[in-house]
């Protein structure tokens, strides 16, 4: 008798993503779990694993590192999760045991299997099922009053905006610049909205994602560099100083160039975007601006306050869904997501 199977989109090499019949994954060791996938979405970094762009990425590997689904099994250690609970899955996987994880640097887990591993280094959630290590880390349950595709984005998209909100160090009168309209710049600006600071500047090239951010009110102000002076606009809004706070989400050819640019002296300067190729850290030109620059992945461990702030309705990304697909259409998906088609922003990818 043959295995039972399932369907599954799969990194083949770079260039290449396809669905294919894959073994159901099985519980390896105590601190798995086993999730039934209900709901996952694509990311650009699903993209950027696709073109190549991400070194540690593993061919053959099942891709998915942003999803939601139930537990169907539990291994004999995992103490916070029973088969039957409705979880949110985060994007890294972490022991909790290392001297990153005991000081909330999830991101850098120094187990082999630690940082962003699920849909990179190992199988991930564009699955019907998935293994998930260290489960009592890597997921928490969805409170009831929160459906599923409210509580879609909060281990990687708003777990990315929560944490850039926090290092960014916003106060209430800042005005905060966020490079970047699109999926992670809107939850940024949602995150960066809880600590009430006197303004949010959107800033991006695509004038529709700008009016989004505008008509949702998570910008009070839009700027498109294709049609104004950035740097000009933003010292105009500040009576010449700069942004308070910059956080850099789009990752473009000339965004981190902007970033510092736009930013006030002795301001912080957050690098949120994953960049493709290397960028210049002109020290000449920005001597004497005593900027404060914090880069690097999301410590993504904060997913219960996250959940409950969307329980509470101050968070809500429903405003990114704006295609719905089963999962036999993901590599449609995939081809809206990559080439930005039909005003795409976030595609809930319907598995069970």
């Amino acid at each position: 008798m043959s295995a039972a199977k399932m369907k599954a989109a799969v990194y083949k090499k770079p260039g290449l993503i396809q669905i294919e019949d894959r073994p159901l994954p099985y519980l390896q060791l105590p601190t798995d779990a086993i999730v039934r996938v209900t709901l996952a979405t694509i990311c650009s970094s699903d993209i950027h694993i696709k073109h190549g762009f991400v070194p540690k990425a593993v061919p053959d590997t099942i891709l998915g590192h942003e999803f939601v689904g139930v537990v169907e099994q539990i291994g004999s250690q995992v103490k916070t999760v029973r088969p039957g609970d409705r979880v949110a899955v985060n994007v890294e996987t972490f022991c909790g045991q290392c001297w990153f994880c005991r000081r909330g640097f999830v991101n850098n887990c120094s187990h082999p299997d630690g940082g962003w591993a699920l849909g990179c280094r190992i199988d991930g959630g564009q699955a019907e099922y998935v293994r998930i290590p260290f489960a009592d880390n890597g997921l928490t349950k969805i409170p009831h009053e929160v459906s599923d595709e409210a509580a879609l984005f909060t281990g990687d998209l708003l777990s990315t905006g929560y944490w850039a909100a926090d290092m960014a160090e916003i106060k209430s009168e800042d005005t905060v610049a966020v490079i970047g309209a699109g999926p992670t710049g809107l939850c940024s600006m949602m995150c960066a909205a809880l600590y009430q600071p006197k303004r949010i500047i959107a800033i991006d090239t695509c004038q529709e994602r700008l009016n989004l951010a505008k008509r949702q009110g998570l910008a009070q102000t839009v700027i498109n560099p294709d049609r104004e002076n950035v740097s000009q606009t933003i010292l105009n809004l500040t009576k010449g100083r700069g942004a308070d706070c910059v956080l850099e989400v789009a990752g473009k050819e000339n965004t981190f160039q902007m970033a510092w640019s736009i930013a006030r002296p002795n301001a912080v300067v957050c690098v949120v975007a994953m960049y493709e190729k290397d960028q210049i850290l002109p020290l000449p030109q920005m001597y004497g601006k005593n900027l404060i620059f914090k880069t690097g992945g999301v410590d993504a461990c904060r997913c219960a306050e996250i959940l409950q702030l969307i329980q509470q309705g101050r968070l809500n990304t429903s405003c990114l869904i704006t295609h719905r697909l089963p999962f036999d259409q993901i590599m449609k998906g995939y081809e809206i997501f990559e080439n930005k088609l039909d005003g795409v922003i976030k595609i809930a990818v319907q598995v069970s």
